[in-house]
């Protein structure tokens, strides 16, 4: 799931870190987002709307919506699209009560 090759972009490779979704080892390329690695392990919802608790996932990849909101080292309302994975890094879906 993840471009390779482009005709116009570079993409540089960074190594391999691992970090914790949910309690579960993730690997993923250091300093590239948490829900882009999330995305590329097949995780598509990140959070759920307030009120009908629908699914949400990555919509604008610059940090303006709250559809990537989860919990990051124990800080929560973590937007996901733009904080940059670390090593050893835990990432928690967040659980929303209207």
């Amino acid at each position: 799931m993840r471009i390779k090759e482009h005709p116009i972009l570079e993409f540089k490779k960074s190594k391999k870190v691992t970090f914790f979704f949910d309690g579960k080892p993730i690997e993923g390329h250091e300093n590239e987002p948490i829900a882009v690695a999330l995305f590329e392990h097949g995780y598509k919802q990140l959070s759920e709307s307030l009120v009908s608790h629908r699914s949400r996932g990555i919509f604008c990849c610059i940090g303006n919506c709250s559809s990537c909101l989860m919990k990051v080292d124990g800080m929560p309302n973590v937007r996901t699209c733009t904080k940059r994975i670390k090593s050893g890094m835990q990432v928690e879906t967040q659980k929303r009560s209207s």
